[in-house]
């Protein structure tokens, strides 16, 4: 099983998750190499966290248990924002498998922690889809 600390370490730059992540695992999982595309990736991540908070508050969007946002309502109105932070997301959680020398079929396991850690991040109000599939309000 993959450690939470596979997105502490990958996304705390961006989002300083590893002050509240527990890790199972230690260190064995992380980005190794702070790649230009990681880079880019985390800086855009960043660039767009108050429009995504936005949305969340609004009910718009939510977290999915695949580690990545969804839309709720007018998909079309969030489209744009979505697709972008997704992609960014990919791009991150394919170089932890690379780096990590994973096989792709534990892609879905990455996703899931982060979708936990997500979860577990969460405010009040905002839509989570637990792992069962169900959506939620925290």
């Amino acid at each position: 099983m993959l450690s939470k600390k596979i997105i502490a370490v990958s996304f705390g730059l961006a989002f300083l998750l590893a002050s509240t992540v527990p890790a199972a695992l230690a260190e064995q999982y992380d980005i190794k190499t702070m790649t230009p595309e990681v880079h880019k990736a985390l800086q855009n991540r960043h660039a767009r966290y108050a429009e995504i908070q936005q949305q969340k508050e609004a009910g718009l969007i939510g977290e999915n248990n695949q580690g990545l946002l969804q839309a709720l309502k007018d998909p079309s109105a969030t489209a744009g924002l979505i697709g972008a932070e997704n992609a960014d997301r990919q791009l991150i959680y394919n170089e932890i498998v690379k780096q990590n020398n994973l096989t792709p079929s534990n892609l879905p396991q990455v996703q899931a922690v982060f979708a936990e850690v997500q979860r577990e991040k969460a405010k009040t109000g905002e839509a989570i889809q637990l792992p069962s599939g169900e959506w939620a309000k925290k």
